[in-house]
This record gives C-alpha cells, structure tokens and sequence, in this order.
C-alpha cells in the first residue's frame, strides 16, 4: 500500500509537533528543516495555513491525498460537522483503531500488524488499515499472534482509560468500539475547520 517512508523528524520539524509519538530528536532541533529553517520567514498565507493543516492530518494519519479526499467528500455527505465527521472516519480506521488501544506503538505499526493479518475484527482476519470499524465491534489480536514481543512491549503499562470510547479486555487481549469518539475526546492538535476552508475554495 502507498504510504509516506520518508524521514518522519522532518516532517515534524516541519510542524513544530511530534505528530508520529515521542521524537527525541525534534527537542534538539525544534525549527523547520532546510537551509533557512532557523531564520525568520515571512508571514504565511491564509491558503498556506490551511495547506499546512491539510497536510499535517495526512501526516498524522498516514494518508495519501487521494484517501484522503475521499473520506473528506464522505465526510461533507454525512450528517453533521463536516470538520468533526472528518476527524471521526479517521478515528474509526481499523489502524489507528489498533494503535489506540495499544497494541502498537505508533500508527505505521498498526498499519503493518494489520497488513500481516495479526488483527481480527468481529472474529475475522481483516488485512485492509483502512477498514471503517462500526460501533459495537470487536477488535483483537490473532490467536497466534498475541505471544509476538512487538504487541506485548507496546502492552505493557498502556494506560487504556484514556480513550471513553473504546474499552480494553487484557486477559483476552480484545478491545471494543464502543462508540464514536466526540470531538473533544480526539486528541489530536487539528482545526478541522481550516481543512474545510481549503477544500471549499
């Protein structure tokens, strides 16, 4: 599957955020990257803002432009908040899903684990990162699979009670979504509202 591989400090250099997990080397470097990243730049445009915002939740995500726009125009045929409902089909994809409850320490790992058939969904091995998990759904990991170091390392200590909407059953090692997410759960650092200004122009 087509996804970014590049230098993932960059990118966050790029955003002044750790927006792939912990990143030791962006405290050391906490400005743009290029030749002038250290230098005064001038004033960013409103379509400049609004690309960045674009970009950075692509990033976050791990979407390319083309997935991307398609849960957008999913998003404005919903139901409610296009920004908010954005964020919400996001949440619900099965890696972040699998990153969220701890199985894997960053989305890239979730999206690896699934497309190596570790994770089940409903019973079911399911290899798509970006299946939609519907509320009420099992998600866990494969028999076979839960002995493997990589899901027991991120595991251990994970504290499972931050996210309301999904819950966590640790002796079988399934977790349940439960319902999705309210804006204000959703942690991530996104004004929605900008992403929606760009593609409206």
């Amino acid at each position: 599957m087509a996804r970014y591989t590049g230098p993932k400090t960059k990118i966050a250099r790029k955003f002044g955020e750790a927006i792939f997990g912990p990143d030791k080397y962006l405290s050391r470097r906490n400005f743009p990257p290029g030749q002038h990243g250290n230098n005064k730049r001038r004033k960013t445009s409103e379509y400049g803002i609004q690309l960045r915002e674009k970009q950075k939740a692509k990033y976050t995500y791990g979407l390319l432009e083309r997935q991307f726009r398609n849960l957008f125009v999913k998003a404005e045929r919903s139901k409610g908040i296009t920004g908010e409902v954005l964020l919400q089909l996001l949440e619900s994809r099965l890696d972040n899903i699998v990153y969220r409850l701890g199985i894997a320490k960053s989305r890239a790992a979730a999206r690896q684990l699934v497309s190596h058939r570790h994770i089940t969904v409903d019973g079911k091995v399911v290899n798509i990162p970006s299946y939609s998990v519907k509320p009420g759904q099992l998600v866990a990991v494969r028999e076979r699979s839960k002995s493997l170091e990589v899901i027991a390392d991120s595991l251990a200590g994970f504290n499972h009670a931050k996210y309301p909407w999904l819950e966590w059953d640790e002796s079988t090692k399934v977790g349940k979504f439960l319902h999705v997410p309210e804006r204000a759960d959703i942690p991530e650092n996104i004004k929605e509202h900008l992403i929606v200004e760009l593609y409206s122009k």
